[in-house]
């Protein structure tokens, strides 16, 4: 049974700092972390190192996005543990202007096994996000869904291997995230890079700690809410699609899990 779970948001930008970035997976909108970030990366790292055995993760689980992996990944190398990648934590953005095409969709486990060595791509994603893009009761809607699904789902696979998970994920995503584990969609909160929130799911879903960057030399940095982008209860600007993707269909979407009927 999955008793803790850590939720991580990935470390600083580099488009942030600069106008010049590449995308190493060629996929648009998808910049890699900055130098500082790599740093809190390896700050998360080590603080799970710092934690006793039996508090630190066994599995991690991230969103497909460059950056995410980049956070991820010293990580895992540090306690040797698989790294998976789940689309359903991926990045959340805004509804597509309409007729402008769809948001961009990241690359397999398997292809994404090119960039980072330690991913394990025997895990299938449970859940996929809309292209369409979702507005802020939506993106809860998709992170209640994603926990039902994806809880058990990790439980059956694994045989109850795993009590402590690790997700890394986006600003949006993790306090949507959150909420939908501590079954409180108007919790507030406000999340740097590489902060680290810890939610116990025994003997109920507590939150221990939220958007916690005592772990980092520097603390928390570019901390984000909802509250930042929302222009009237939910509702948010729309953004354009990838130009190139209006005749592309927006497959996958939802859950991947087939719910066997007890009939």
């Amino acid at each position: 049974m999955i008793e803790k779970i850590y939720i991580a948001r990935h470390g600083f930008r580099l488009n942030w700092v600069s106008t010049t970035w590449k995308s190493e997976t060629g996929l648009p909108r998808d910049p890699p972390l900055a130098a500082f970030g790599e740093a809190q990366a390896q700050e998360l790292a080590q603080h799970f190192l710092s934690l006793p055995e039996e508090e630190r993760p066994t599995a991690i689980f991230s969103s497909p996005y460059y950056r995410c992996l980049q956070t991820a990944f010293p990580t895992a190398k540090i306690l040797q543990l698989p790294l998976y990648v789940e689309h359903g934590i991926s990045e959340w953005y805004s509804p597509v202007v309409p007729g402008t095409g769809l948001h961009p969709r990241p690359g397999s486990a398997a292809s994404l096994k090119a960039y980072f060595d330690v991913i394990d791509p025997s895990w299938s994603s449970v859940w996929y996000p809309s292209r369409k893009g979702e507005d802020v009761s939506e993106i809860h809607q998709r992170t209640d869904g994603f926990v039902e699904t994806f809880i058990p789902e990790v439980e059956r696979k694994f045989h109850q291997k795993h009590s402590r998970i690790l997700l890394v994920s986006h600003a949006a995503t993790v306090i949507a995230l959150v909420r939908s584990l501590a079954g409180n969609r108007e919790l507030p909160l406000k999340v740097g890079c590489c902060t680290l929130s810890e939610l116990t799911r025994k003997p109920s879903s507590t939150t221990q700690m939220l958007a916690d960057g005592s772990h980092m030399a520097q603390g928390s940095s570019r901390e984000w809410g909802f509250e930042d982008i929302e222009v009237d209860k939910g509702r948010v600007v729309e953004d354009p699609g990838v130009p190139g993707t209006e005749n592309e269909v927006d497959e996958p979407a939802g859950s991947q899990v087939q719910i066997n009927s007890n009939l």
